[in-house]
């Protein structure tokens, strides 16, 4: 019998292949989140794609991911950015 918390990432990273949820669950991260809570969020968006194959194309080392995507990471924003845009998303700002 598996884990349900195991069901849970399994489906999770599923669904996060799909860009318009992908962006969505780093959305409310974002409104609704802490810092870590974000990291979080975006850790998971990047390993639904592949980590090795996300930091290939962010042109960062896997482990150093992993790292800044720590809940004490503390990533450059040209770093957040990049990591954003390899997942196929990108970062902007709108009024409220």
């Amino acid at each position: 019998m598996t884990r349900p918390d195991k069901d849970y990432k399994s489906e999770l990273l599923r669904r996060l292949k799909d860009p318009k949820l992908a962006a969505a669950y780093i959305n409310a991260a974002l409104e609704h989140g802490t810092q870590e809570e974000l990291l979080v969020a975006l850790k998971n968006v990047c390993e639904a794609h592949g980590m090795a194959r996300t930091a290939r194309k962010a042109k960062i080392n896997r482990e150093n991911m992993y790292r800044v995507l720590s809940a004490k990471g503390n990533p450059h924003l040209s770093t957040f950015t990049s990591i954003i845009e390899s997942t196929g998303l990108k970062l902007r700002v709108q009024a409220g």
